[in-house]
């Protein structure tokens, strides 16, 4: 069934006004490491991930993958191009199998205009990104990769809603996607899982990390910086 009722964005319409969004959409489905656009390209839609979930990536001159976020079910992409009608500034490529709803540009501003709510989260969405940017460009200037790797951890871990004073990340990423993030590589970010383990701070079980002393990663990450400045680059 074609519709939207697990969009976060969109849970303040009315059922009736889902209904029409969706019937204005074209829905597309797409296999786990199909590519869904391109960067520069001239698509200008705006997608919401109905079910699985998508890698927003880009490469560099080497061919080496960056991941900037994974978008899971219930979230959107490709408000940029929608909102200003320039090229993709990424790749995005379905990291699961995965079915999309797209909205063309100019049905998604009249949304946000007749939802100003709406408009107001898109904008706090755009803001975290610049922040976790932001913050993602001081590690990378100052941090040595397992510092970064364990700095990757603690923005993506939330509060343990059973467990209080935990953190979990759900669902974990693989270890070729941490290292992307971190511009590291895959037997750094396994390395760096394991000794955390070792150390007991995380527990992995099934497609969940849990956090089980986010201080002492903290300390961690403290420790390194203050040692010889290498950080395990």
């Amino acid at each position: 069934m074609q519709n939207l009722d697990n969009i976060e964005l969109l849970q303040d319409l009315s059922t009736e006004e889902r209904t029409a969004l969706a019937a204005q959409c074209v829905w597309r489905s797409f296999a786990s490491g199909e590519q869904i656009l391109e960067r520069s390209s001239d698509s200008r839609d705006m997608y919401f991930v109905v079910e699985g979930s998508v890698n927003i990536v880009n490469y560099g001159v080497s061919g080496r993958e960056v991941t900037y976020a994974t978008i899971a079910a219930g979230q959107y992409f490709g408000e940029l191009s929608a909102i200003d009608g320039r090229a993709r500034s990424a790749n995005v490529v379905a990291s699961s199998r995965c079915r999309l709803a797209a909205l063309d540009p100019a049905s998604f501003e009249a949304l946000l205009m007749r939802h100003p709510e709406m408009m107001m989260s898109v904008l706090k969405r755009l803001v975290r990104i610049i922040r976790v940017n932001d913050d993602r460009i001081l590690d990378l200037s100052t941090l040595g990769a397992v510092q970064r790797v364990c700095q990757e951890l603690l923005r993506m871990a939330e509060p343990d809603p059973v467990t209080p004073k935990s953190w979990l990340i759900y669902p974990m990423p693989t270890q070729s996607v941490i290292a992307s993030r971190v511009s590291t590589t895959r037997e750094t970010v396994a390395r760096v899982l394991g000794q955390l383990a070792q150390e007991g701070m995380v527990t992995k079980k099934g497609k969940t990390l849990y956090l089980r002393n986010r201080a002492a990663i903290e300390d961690y990450i403290r420790t390194l910086a203050m040692a010889s400045g290498s950080g395990g680059r």
